[in-house]
C-alpha cells in the first residue's frame, strides 16, 4: 500500500502513449507512492485504439495539455510529484513554475521558450512534422526508420522496432510548430516562469546520445534557472537516447529518479 505523503504523476511526450510508463508507474508504488499517468486530452486508452483513431488529437496544442493537466492536478489533495518526459518535461516545467507541483523530473525535456540552440539532429528528427506547413493542425505518425532516428538510436534495430511497435501513437503536430516560434512570440505556450523562487525543487535529466532533444538543449535549459535560488539539479546518462525512459535499461533512469526525491525529502 503506498505510504508516501506525494503522489507521483507521470506525463509523457510526443509519439508515445500514456501506457509507456506502466513500468514506472509499478516500480514507484513499491517504493510507496500513489501514482497515475493520465494521458492527453482525447487520448484513446490504448494505443491499438489512438492508432485507429488518430484525429483525436488533432490540433491539440501546448496550452490545451497543460489546461488539462491542471485540471488533473486540481482535484488532488495536495501537491504531485510530476515525472515528464520529452513534451511531458515541458509540462512539468511549466506546472511545477506555476507553483502546483511539490517537486518535477523533466527527461529530455522539450525545448522551452527562451533556450536557442536548435541542433541539426533535432531539426532532422521532426522533419516529419515541419516538412508540410499543414501538419500543424493535424497528427503525425512516425515510419519505424524514423522513430529509430528520433527515439531509439542508441539501442540496437531489433529493439527500437520493438519499442515502435508497442509504444508508439500518432502525435499531434501543433506543439512542434508552437515551440519552433516560440522565441518570436511574447506569450509563447512554451514560455517557464524558470525565475520563480519559490517552487519546489526540479531535476533535469538528458541523454548523452538524444537526437531529438540533445543534451545541448537540456544544458541551456538549466541556465535558464540560475536566477532562481530553488534547487535545480542536472543528471547526464552519456550513452543513451530519447527512449530512455522506455529502453530495455529504462529502471537505471527511474532508479535515478527516485533516488533524487527521496534526497528532497519527498
Amino acid at each position: 500500500m503506498p505510504n508516501k505523503l506525494n503522489r507521483v504523476v507521470f506525463i509523457h511526450g510526443l509519439w508515445l502513449h500514456q501506457t509507456s510508463w506502466m513500468e514506472w508507474e509499478n516500480m514507484f508504488r513499491q517504493a510507496g507512492y500513489d501514482t497515475c499517468a493520465p494521458g492527453w486530452p482525447g487520448e484513446p486508452d490504448t494505443v491499438e485504439a489512438a492508432r485507429a483513431n488518430p484525429d483525436t488529437l488533432a490540433d491539440v496544442g501546448i496550452e490545451d495539455i497543460v489546461e488539462h493537466y491542471r485540471a488533473v492536478l486540481h482535484g488532488f489533495e495536495s501537491k504531485p510529484i510530476i515525472v515528464g518526459h520529452s513534451f511531458g518535461g515541458m509540462f512539468a516545467e511549466k506546472l511545477l513554475g506555476e507553483d502546483r507541483a511539490a517537486a518535477a523530473i523533466a527527461i529530455d525535456a522539450a525545448q522551452i521558450k527562451g533556450v536557442l540552440r536548435t541542433p541539426l539532429s533535432a531539426l532532422r528528427a521532426t522533419l516529419p512534422v515541419f516538412k508540410n506547413p499543414a501538419n500543424k493542425h493535424r497528427t503525425v505518425t512516425l515510419t519505424a526508420p524514423q522513430f529509430r532516428f528520433g527515439f531509439g538510436n542508441a539501442v540496437s534495430e531489433l529493439e527500437s522496432n520493438q519499442l515502435y511497435d508497442r509504444l508508439a501513437v500518432p502525435g499531434p503536430a501543433k506543439p512542434l510548430f508552437e515551440a519552433a516560434t516560440a522565441n518570436f512570440s511574447l506569450h509563447a505556450a512554451s514560455k517557464v516562469a524558470t525565475d520563480n523562487p519559490e517552487r519546489g525543487p526540479l531535476l533535469l535529466m538528458m541523454g548523452g546520445e538524444d537526437h531529438t532533444v540533445p543534451d545541448s538543449i537540456t544544458k541551456a535549459t538549466a541556465k535558464k534557472y540560475r536566477h532562481s535560488p530553488a534547487v535545480t539539479d542536472t543528471i547526464e546518462f552519456g550513452d543513451r537516447g530519447h527512449s530512455l525512459t522506455i529502453d530495455a535499461n529504462w529502471r537505471e533512469v527511474a532508479d535515478a529518479s527516485l533516488t533524487w526525491i527521496e534526497k528532497q525529502g519527498l
